[in-house]
């Protein structure tokens, strides 16, 4: 089960690449309707991937304009597949869009902000800057990349924001100095952090060993590679009575979703933790690749986020589908 989605049929209307593997879909809905969002949501794709109907998020780029939706995807590899999808598209395909949806916003009325993107997840941060930027809020932006190459809407970016954007690119052996940066801000300030899960965790514990309110620190992951590279493990469902194979390429949500096993599930990147389920037993190890467990929940080893974190060996499960229940 997942929330009710209102799916559109739409068109690529432009593509560009705006980075070394990041490219920008400027995306139509056939009906016209191109609802508003705030900064910082994203838009549903439906894609296929080995033949199988699925969807993927993708952050919308900018703030709203008539008539269209803009996202950007990263060429990845190895991938699950979407971003693959993705690049094969071109203007004027066809292809199904819901929403926009948004679970990382940002508030005004704070007193400063900053705003921290690494790589590909700059792509919600630009609206946010943009709006800050226009309203006349003090905010400051630090955007990590492997080098310029890497730095997708820098031009848009700077534009905005001038002098207020600072960059650090792994060619200049330039890195973010999060107890730095939090500790000169001000008591009230707000901080949006969007990128790979080593840089959320990093500012995330520097956040709380600076005291701050974790209600201050809004985040958002593009996803995580994991500790272990992906590969085929296998689940045991009890309740069930079956054992199924998790290809490398897929998650245990989509295997168990292919099954016609029933889950619960909304963000699909490992932030809301409304998918996790029991283990019951782990053959081997597992992968955490959420950001909704603790580093103690993650150690304890007792929960899984099924939509984004893998395993090697064999899982046994306990899911909230009980085919045993009167």
């Amino acid at each position: 089960m997942r929330n009710t989605a209102h799916w559109q049929d739409a068109e690529i209307r432009a593509i560009h690449d705006v980075a070394r593997d990041v490219r920008a879909f400027e995306i139509v809905p056939l009906d016209g309707q191109v609802r508003s969002f705030a900064p910082g949501a994203h838009l549903d794709v439906g894609v296929m991937v080995d033949g199988l109907a699925q969807t993927r998020s993708y952050s919308l780029v900018g703030e709203p304009v008539p008539g269209r939706y803009r996202i950007a995807v990263k060429r990845v590899a190895p991938s699950r597949g979407g971003s693959a999808y993705m690049w094969r598209l071109a203007p004027t395909n066809r292809l199904r869009i819901a929403g926009p949806k948004s679970a990382f916003e940002i508030e005004l009325g704070r007193s400063a902000y900053l705003l921290v993107a690494g790589g590909i997840g700059v792509t919600p941060i630009v609206g946010m800057a943009q709006a800050l930027a226009r309203r006349g809020h003090a905010v400051r932006m630090l955007y990590a990349a492997r080098s310029a190459a890497d730095l997708a809407f820098a031009d848009e970016l700077r534009a905005a924001l001038g002098s207020a954007l600072e960059t650090f690119l792994d060619s200049d052996g330039r890195r973010i100095d999060f107890a730095a940066e939090f500790a000169a801000l001000a008591p009230d300030a707000l901080c949006a952090v969007c990128g790979p899960l080593p840089m959320l965790e990093a500012a995330r514990r520097a956040w709380a060993a600076a005291g701050r309110p974790l209600a201050n620190l809004r985040w958002e992951t593009f996803g995580s590679s994991g500790a272990h590279p992906a590969e085929a493990f296998k689940i045991r469902l009890p309740r069930h009575g079956v054992e199924l194979l998790v290809p490398k390429n897929r998650t245990i949500l989509e295997t168990l979703d292919a099954a016609g096993i029933a889950t619960i599930s909304d963000c699909r990147k490992g932030e809301c933790g409304l998918c996790a389920m029991d283990v019951l037993a782990c053959d081997g190890v597992i992968d955490h690749r959420d950001v909704f467990f603790s580093e103690a929940q993650k150690a304890r080893g007792d929960r899984i986020c099924v939509c984004v974190s893998r395993a090697r060996g064999t899982l046994t499960l306990d899911t909230d589908d009980r085919p045993d229940a009167i």
